[in-house]
């Protein structure tokens, strides 16, 4: 397996309020048509479901992700569905203060000799979906 995470950053909201935000999926629609077009063109075509987030991506192209664990107020992991290899993004919170650092991870089982030429897609992947959850969440 491969880890790749995202750099901690934090939202001004208490750990609470970011756990509800992001465990409410269905509410991300509404959230990202709110913001500039700008930002929305920085985090690509993606739709949300009561339990899953679809991403469309011209590399691999559209991937599906389902709840599979909500651990209240500390993560929440999507397992992607019908992939070939298994591959997990988890949410981490932790309670800073009157903040919430937010860190997203993939864990993915790839062979070795594969993760130079993917591990660096992989691994911008892990920081968009975490600027995705924190402009959810701001």
């Amino acid at each position: 397996m491969a880890k790749y995470s995202s750099k901690p950053a934090r939202v001004s909201a208490s750990v609470g309020d970011v756990y509800n935000r992001i465990t409410n999926i269905e509410s991300f629609q509404e959230r990202i048509d709110s913001i500039p077009e700008e930002q929305r063109k920085m985090i690509g075509d993606v739709r949300f479901s009561h339990d899953s987030i679809t991403l469309v991506t011209p590399q691999v192209g559209e991937l599906q992700f389902d709840v599979v664990e909500r651990k209240e107020n500390e993560r929440m992991v999507l397992s992607a569905a019908k992939s070939p290899i298994p591959l997990t993004l988890a949410v981490n919170l932790k309670g800073v203060e009157n903040d919430t650092e937010v860190a997203s991870v993939i864990d993915v089982e790839i062979p070795a000799m594969l993760r130079p030429m993917i591990g660096g897609k992989l691994q911008e992947a892990a920081e968009k979906f975490n600027e995705l959850i924190l402009t959810i969440c701001s």
